[in-house]
């Protein structure tokens, strides 16, 4: 799962751009997983639903004690 995850992560985002520094790139990484990655951007595993929306769901879900 880790390596699908830095798989799609290189290919639909870090390959747009050139970093020159570090921080730079730590920016952008975190920019992309907390604004798309995790907010719109909708995975197979999770029934084509974004992880934000799944996780949103199972929170406002009763659990039994």
């Amino acid at each position: 799962m880790a390596e699908s995850f830095f798989s799609v992560i290189k290919n639909e985002w870090l390959h747009r751009f050139v970093f020159t520094t570090r921080a730079k790139a730590r920016r952008q990484v975190i920019r992309y997983i907390e604004g798309f990655y995790n907010r719109r951007r909708l995975h197979s595993a999770l029934g084509y639903r974004p992880p934000l929306e799944v996780l949103n769901e199972s929170l406002s879900t009763p659990t039994a004690a």
